[in-house]
């Protein structure tokens, strides 16, 4: 190899290295809290069962994350979560080819309204709203569908809420 492509190829490696070296997995910003009381959600959309589901699943999800530790009461924590499901809507995305008065494939949509407060009472986000959308196709029949439906609606939607309270605001 000619010594003039080892040089570039030796500057070419050193560049390389010298620029991933300054590469930080996850988010370099710090939170005003190091832990958080997620409250039992308040279901008031027609979704069944969906509080004690959504509820579960935030509480999982902020977890996994790792930047913050959860705490068993409002006392306990610096912040406080509470979250209330405002909205549960079916949209029709299609019909079937022999009938067109039946829905084939509906969109899924639960929205919650969430409010956190730090340990001092003062209010972080004030019942901003976060929404998550899911495809269901009915072809097992609506009410089957939907109830494998709800878990995946209410993952999405916890990461949704997970990133409004771990997001820099």
């Amino acid at each position: 190899m000619p010594p003039l492509a080892r040089h570039l190829l030796a500057i070419a490696l050193l560049g390389t290295l010298s620029a991933c070296s300054h590469y930080r997995l996850g988010t370099s910003a710090t939170l005003a809290f190091q832990s958080i009381f997620v409250a039992p959600v308040a279901n008031a959309s027609f979704a069944p069962q969906a509080g004690p589901l959504v509820t579960d699943r935030v509480r999982t999800v902020l977890a996994r994350d790792g930047r913050l530790s959860l705490a068993a009461s409002p006392g306990d924590a610096g912040a406080s979560l509470q979250i209330r499901l405002v909205r549960f809507e079916r949209d029709v995305l299609a019909a079937r080819r022999d009938d067109t008065g039946l829905a084939r494939k509906f969109g899924a949509t639960l929205t919650a309204e969430i409010t956190l407060t730090d340990s001092s009472g003062k209010i972080l986000l004030d019942r901003r709203v976060v929404k998550a959308t899911r495809d269901v196709f009915v072809d097992s029949g609506l009410q089957s569908t939907e109830y494998q439906t709800m878990p995946l609606l209410a993952d999405a939607l916890a990461a949704e809420i997970a990133h409004a309270v771990l997001d820099t605001w």
